[in-house]
């Protein structure tokens, strides 16, 4: 799913588009007991609740594509009986009024999910007549194309809210506030199935986790039987360590500025694509052949690709590299800056050693106090304002 087809299920998640027919809820503790499970007509819930779901299902669908959602494909054997796939579109189809088969879910789900407190598990079913397209863009509500039907999951914290004085109306004092437990936005959840090119995807799902680096490993492996992704911190490791190696001896500076320049640039050229740039292996050695980058270290390179990251692994572009910053770090100092401005830093030969040096114009903070611009008239032995 692109960014264009996740915001078009995030629309309904509101009361004149909602589109969900069915909720069930299932409380569990962190012993894994289930404290008591809910199903229910979603629209036969008091208004103020739905505005409360409403808010956990946006979260669901929220973050970033590649980061926080996750396109995964089930492997073709989970789609035969038995499989993770099949249960989970045997389950959509019963519109969740199967009761047996929607707790048989939560046992799974239960099971394998890795969490030490307590936690809600909320599943819906909706269906979505999607509306057809014109030439130009424009929903036609008249000319349906067919109906996807889906299911949303959203595995939430609940934790105990934390002591306060509140104010009492009644008595007009201020008193203990009486603590409760408070259902939090979620920590994961997936849709099933993918809304792929605005049509019914049974093969695939999305998957969410509010934190990149939380797989839930269990999860993806025992309920989804999916095929595992790489992190977004494996994959930044796994390209720092491709580099290194194909590089060698030449991994200098600037070769490797150069690298993330071109990275960084190509992010910003298709920053409003509904698609996350992702690079395949002959993409990212013509990012390192545009660097610079040596025959001989390409050949290296075409092999520990193949060890480092597999042959058919695509890798994402804002997952290679943080394109918010550009980080020089030696055993006792840090720089950071901004990647645009990644030219003002090179290095130069002084004295017989290596120096970073940092081109200077008319503003200099230190310690957040600005102070002087050096020169020329400070140190007359230099040929431009920078700092060595």
């Amino acid at each position: 799913m692109n960014k264009k087809e996740v915001a078009e299920i995030r629309r309904h998640f509101t009361p004149n588009n909602c589109t969900a027919t069915r909720i069930c809820g299932c409380y569990v503790d962190h012993e894994k007991n289930k404290k008591f499970e809910t199903r229910e007509a979603f629209l036969s819930l008091p208004e103020e609740e739905e505005f409360k779901y409403f808010d956990i299902f946006k979260r669901t669908l929220g973050g970033t594509l590649g980061k926080n959602l996750l396109n995964m494909e089930f492997p073709l054997q989970q789609e035969l009986e038995g499989g993770t796939q099949e249960f989970l579109y045997r389950l959509r189809n019963t519109g969740l009024d199967d009761e047996a088969m929607v707790s048989e879910f939560f046992d799974k789900i239960i099971e394998n999910f890795d969490y030490a407190e307590n936690y809600y598990i909320i599943l819906t079913h909706s269906v979505y007549d999607v509306p057809g397209k014109t030439s130009d863009n424009m929903d036609m509500d008249d000319a349906s194309e067919e109906v996807y039907t889906y299911l949303l999951c959203s595995i939430c914290p609940v934790k105990m809210s934390k002591a306060c004085l509140s104010y009492n109306v009644e008595n007009n004092c201020m008193e203990d506030h009486i603590r409760d437990w408070l259902v939090e936005m979620p920590i994961t959840g997936f849709l099933f199935p993918a809304f792929n090119d605005r049509s019914t995807d049974l093969h695939s799902m999305l998957y969410f986790k509010k934190k990149p680096e939380d797989l839930q490993e269990k999860l993806v492996e025992n309920v989804f039987g999916s095929i595992e992704p790489m992190t977004p911190k494996t994959q930044q490791e796994n390209f720092a360590n491709l580099l290194e190696t194909s590089l060698g001896d030449g991994a200098d500076y600037e070769t490797i500025k150069t690298v993330y320049e071109n990275i960084s640039l190509l992010v910003a050229d298709t920053k409003e694509s509904p698609e996350p740039l992702t690079f395949t292996k002959p993409e990212v050695q013509r990012i390192l052949e545009d660097s610079g980058v040596s025959n001989e270290q390409l050949e290296v390179f075409d092999k520990c690709y193949d060890e480092t990251i597999g042959a058919q692994t695509a890798l994402q572009a804002t997952n290679m590299t943080n394109t918010k910053k550009f980080e020089i770090r030696t055993p006792h100092i840090r720089i950071q800056v901004d990647p645009e401005c990644t030219g003002q830093v090179e290095t130069k030969l002084i004295d017989g050693r290596q120096c970073l040096v940092i081109a200077v114009d008319d503003h200099v903070e230190v310690n957040g106090m600005e102070v002087r611009t050096l020169n020329r008239d400070f140190f007359p032995g230099t040929a431009d304002n920078s700092i060595e």
